[in-house]
């Protein structure tokens, strides 16, 4: 019944308010905890550090701290709606939503940053209805910067009190493109990542790696990077930054599973959409990289 209404201009405004509301609430969280877990950068790392999916793949207990914080304001200010988080997972047999809206969230985004206390993670939160991402919002945990969106009304950026509107870069020329992309932690998935860079490295005007992806896809719409790509994101890592990239003008390409088969993200200035997807295509990239 709900999964292919349209969202009327106060129920798409509505949403990203409580995303921006509830992902600011859990990087203030975030930003303060870390202090309590590892003390001052440079002081070593915290024995709460654990492990995912591999030994390289940690989580902290800011993370699920983070996601219960999240996950109960949003009980509070939405209830009704379904939940899926990056370290908890769904509401099991309640994940079923009343409301047509499931919310998307990835507690701390470059968890590997924030364990060494990298001024590069955030905390991104999206609501989805019929499996698009219609609000979101990203929140740099160090800066406070938020970055949002609302499907078909534009994506914003607020820091310092001051909130302005964004737009892509007016960029065409591959050769000119500053490109962001990330890394696997499986490791023959990065060995192929690895050749694709050494690929596209010579080709573009520079590439950067900041480690977390929601604000890679969010610096696309911001104009501090052209473009994105990275292989094997899972849903929390793009739900909310895709669309404020989509809702800032970018051509953005999305995996159609979970991210566990590989396939590739993309985020890419308009004017440089073609070009760019043609030299993924020469080198190989558009191919879903397997683990």
């Amino acid at each position: 019944m709900h999964a292919h209404r349209t969202l009327s201009e106060p129920e798409s405004t509505a949403l990203r308010e409580v995303a921006v509301t509830v992902a600011r609430e859990a990087a203030a969280y975030v930003r303060a905890r870390r202090a309590e877990l590892f003390g001052p950068p440079g002081s070593g790392e915290d024995t709460r550090v654990g492990t995912k999916s591999t030994v390289t793949d940690p989580v902290t207990a800011a993370d699920t701290e983070s996601e219960e914080l999240i996950r109960r304001r949003l009980t509070e200010l939405r209830p009704g709606d379904a939940f899926i988080g990056e370290e908890t997972g769904g509401d099991g047999e309640a994940a079923t939503s009343t409301t047509g809206v499931e919310w998307v969230v990835d507690p701390i985004d470059g968890t590997v940053n924030f364990v060494y206390g990298l001024p590069a993670s955030a905390v991104s939160v999206a609501a989805r209805v019929g499996g698009r991402s219609v609000a979101g919002a990203v929140v740099d945990i160090a800066s406070g910067e938020t970055f949002s969106a609302a499907e078909g009304l534009g994506a914003h950026l607020e820091a310092d009190g001051i909130r302005v509107r964004l737009r892509c870069n007016p960029v065409t020329d591959p050769r000119l493109a500053l490109v962001a992309t990330g890394f696997s932690y499986s490791s023959h998935r990065r060995a192929r990542q690895g050749e694709l860079v050494a690929a596209l490295l010579p080709r573009v005007r520079d590439i950067r790696r900041v480690g977390a992806a929601a604000l890679d896809l969010c610096m696309v719409a911001a104009g501090r990077v052209d473009a994105h790509y990275e292989h094997g994101l899972a849903p929390w890592d793009w739900a909310a930054g895709a669309l404020v990239a989509a809702e800032a003008g970018a051509v953005v390409r999305l995996p159609a599973g979970s991210g566990d088969d590989g396939e590739i993200t993309v985020a890419v200035a308009p004017g440089l959409a073609p070009d760019f997807e043609t030299l993924l295509a020469e080198i190989g990239a558009l191919d879903a990289i397997p683990n």
